[in-house]
């Protein structure tokens, strides 16, 4: 299973939000009833995504060399920032307050299901990623390439 649609949840003062209930089906696929999540470094959102996933990255950043300055960085801005948050009776984790401050969220956040992975917005700015990402996505249809598997 891959994490499809968004979805919009209110966070409260604590940091709690409700996990979609599609995603936490991906999630509880790999036996754990939770997420792993980390800033994104290259947007201004919340990466989440389940132990397959995660062990992926970290076996990819793990091939760059066990001394190489890029391993380093990488395990550092990923690894490092990473949150193993689990599930309450209800279905909800506790976002950490330095992953809050970084997406900018504050009342409401969305889940934006990537495939393998998903994101965590605050939903004014990822309405303004989408429209921009939109436009681009349009232009260059033509060449998304299919796997022949």
């Amino acid at each position: 299973m891959i994490f499809l649609s968004t979805y919009t949840n209110k966070i409260d003062a604590k940091g709690r939000v409700s996990v979609p209930s599609s995603f936490r089906g991906v999630l509880e696929e790999s036996g754990f009833k939770g997420l792993i999540c980390y800033p994104s470094p290259i947007l201004n959102s919340i990466e989440g995504c389940g132990f397959n996933r995660i062990k992926k990255l970290s076996d990819t950043i793990d091939a760059l060399g066990p001394f190489s300055a890029e391993r380093s960085a990488f395990s550092t801005s990923l690894l490092a920032d990473s949150h193993q948050l689990s599930f309450d009776t209800e279905g909800r984790v506790i976002l950490p307050n330095n992953l809050i401050k970084f997406a900018s969220i504050t009342e409401k956040v969305s889940f934006v299901g990537m495939g393998e992975t998903f994101q965590m917005w605050d939903p004014d700015k990822y309405s303004e990623f989408q429209n921009k990402t939109f436009k681009q996505s349009q232009e260059s249809l033509a060449n998304l390439k299919w796997n022949n598997e």
